[in-house]
C-alpha cells in the first residue's frame, strides 16, 4: 500500500455511485487504451526520420526542432487541461483527446510539406498532452487505493505502445513498398479504438466529492505549486528525464544507423528500450508506490541513463543492444515520475494542480535539448559531444530525483 492519507481513501470506494467493479473495469481499459497511443506519434517517427526529412526537406537543425516538437505541445496543450476538465470533465477531455490524436495521425502523413508535417503532428500531440496531464488525476478518482499499481499499469501500457509502434513502423512501410507514410498513418487506428471507452466513461463520472475536488480552481484554494520546492523538484526532474526521453525517442535510432547498423536492426533496437519499460513500469511504479521514499529509485534509475549514454559514446556498434536496455531502464523515470505526482498530491484536486504544473513546466526546461543535441549533430557531424551533454545532464536528474521523492505531500 502506497503512503497515502486516509483521506485520500475515502474520495473513492466499492459500493458507492458509479463505483461499481463494472465501472473500474471500464476505467482500467480506458486507462489502458488511452496509454497505449500517448507514444506512437512520436516513436513511429523515428525509425523513419531519415526517409521523412529526404521527402520533406528537412536539415538537421529542423529535424531537432521536430523532436522538440511533442515537449512544446505537452507543455502548451497541458497546461490548459485543468481548465478543461473542470469544464468538461477529465473523462470527456480525454475522449476528444483521443479523436485528435487518431485525426493527426490520419491526416500527417498526407502532408506535403515540413509546416503542414509539424501542423498536424501538433494536433495529435495536442490530444496526447491533454491525457498526459489528466490521466494520473483518472487514477487518484477512481483507484484512490491503487496508485502506483493502476499508473504502473498504464505506464506499461505506453511503454508496449512505443516499442511497438517502433519496431512496426519500418517493416508496415516496407510492406506497401517502403512508403513511410503508410507507416506512419497506420496508427490512426490504435487511437480511434481508444475513444469509445473513454465516452462510456463520460456517462458514468466519478464520485460527486471527486469531482467537486477536480472542478477547484487551480488557481484559487488550495497550494499554490509555485511555491513548494517539492512541485519544482517534480518539475525539473520531469523536464530532464523528458528531455532525455525525446533525444532517445528523436536520435537513438539515427545514432544506431550512422555507426553502420540498418535502418531495421536501428528500430528494432530502439524498440528494446521501450520493451523492456513494459514489464519495469509496471513494477517500478508498483514497488515506488510502497515506499515512503522514492529518491534512492530514482537515483539508481539515472545511473543505469549514464551508464547508457557513456557506453554510446565509447563505442556504439560495440555492444548496441548493451546500450539499449540501459537506457531502457533510464527510460522509466517517466513512470517513476507519475507515480510521485499521484503520491505528492494529498487529493485528487491537488493532483490535477500538481501534475498540469510538473508536466508543463517540466516540457518547457525539456525544450532546448533535443533542438541542442541536433544542432551539434549537425555541426560536428559526430554523436560524441551530443552524447557526452546527455551524460552531464543526467547529474541534476539524479539530483532533482532525490528532492521530488522524500515523503512530502503537497496540500
Amino acid at each position: 500500500m502506497s503512503n497515502e492519507e486516509p483521506a485520500a481513501y475515502q474520495e473513492t470506494r466499492p459500493g458507492m455511485p458509479h463505483s461499481t467493479p463494472w465501472v473500474r473495469r471500464i476505467a482500467a481499459v480506458a486507462l489502458l487504451a488511452a496509454a497505449i497511443n500517448l507514444r506512437p506519434a512520436v516513436t513511429s517517427l523515428g525509425p523513419v526520420l531519415e526517409e521523412v526529412r529526404a521527402s520533406l526537406g528537412m536539415d538537421g537543425t529542423t529535424a531537432g526542432v521536430l523532436t522538440s516538437v511533442p515537449a512544446v505541445c505537452f507543455a502548451l496543450f497541458g497546461s490548459a487541461a485543468p481548465r478543461l476538465a473542470r469544464r468538461h470533465s477529465p473523462d470527456r477531455v480525454i475522449a476528444v483527446g483521443m479523436a485528435a490524436i487518431a485525426a493527426g495521425l490520419a491526416l500527417r502523413p498526407l502532408a506535403g510539406g515540413t509546416a503542414a508535417f509539424l501542423a498536424l503532428s501538433a494536433l495529435a500531440l495536442a490530444g496526447i498532452a491533454m491525457a498526459n496531464v489528466l490521466l494520473p488525476v483518472v487514477v487518484k478518482q477512481r483507484f484512490p487505493d491503487r496508485v502506483g499499481m493502476m499508473t504502473g499499469l498504464y505506464s506499461m501500457a505506453l511503454n508496449l505502445g512505443a516499442s511497438s509502434a517502433a519496431a512496426v513502423t519500418v517493416p508496415l512501410a516496407e510492406a506497401f513498398g517502403g512508403d513511410w507514410r503508410v507507416g506512419l498513418g497506420a496508427w490512426a487506428a490504435v487511437a480511434l479504438a481508444a475513444v469509445p471507452p473513454w465516452l462510456a466513461l463520460v456517462r458514468r463520472p466519478a464520485e460527486t466529492g471527486t469531482n467537486r475536488e477536480t472542478q477547484s480552481s487551480p488557481s484559487g484554494p488550495g497550494p499554490r505549486m509555485t511555491r513548494s520546492l517539492t512541485a519544482w523538484a517534480l518539475a525539473a526532474y520531469f523536464g530532464l528525464q523528458a528531455t532525455a526521453a525525446y533525444v532517445v525517442i528523436g536520435w537513438l535510432p539515427q545514432i544506431f544507423r550512422d555507426a553502420g547498423l540498418s535502418a531495421e536492426s536501428a528500430g528494432l533496437l530502439f524498440a528494446v528500450t521501450s520493451v523492456l519499460g513494459v514489464p519495469l513500469s509496471f513494477l517500478l511504479a508498483a514497488v515506488a508506490g510502497r515506499l515512503r521514499h522514492q529518491s534512492a529509485v530514482a537515483v539508481a534509475v539515472g545511473l543505469f541513463g549514464i551508464a547508457g549514454y557513456a557506453g554510446l559514446w565509447a563505442a556504439p556498434a560495440a555492444a548496441p543492444l548493451l546500450w539499449a536496455l540501459l537506457l531502457g531502464v533510464a527510460n522509466c523515470s517517466f513512470p517513476l515520475a507519475l507515480t510521485m505526482i499521484g503520491l505528492r498530491g494529498r487529493d485528487s484536486a491537488t493532483v490535477t494542480r500538481l501534475s498540469a504544473f510538473a508536466q508543463s513546466a517540466g516540457y518547457l526546461l525539456s525544450i532546448p535539448g533535443p533542438i541542442l543535441v541536433g544542432a551539434l549533430y549537425q555541426h560536428s557531424g559526430s554523436w560524441r559531444t551530443p552524447l557526452a551533454l546527455m551524460a552531464l545532464l543526467m547529474l541534476p536528474q539524479l539530483v532533482t530525483g532525490w528532492l521530488a521523492g522524500r515523503d512530502h505531500q503537497i496540500g
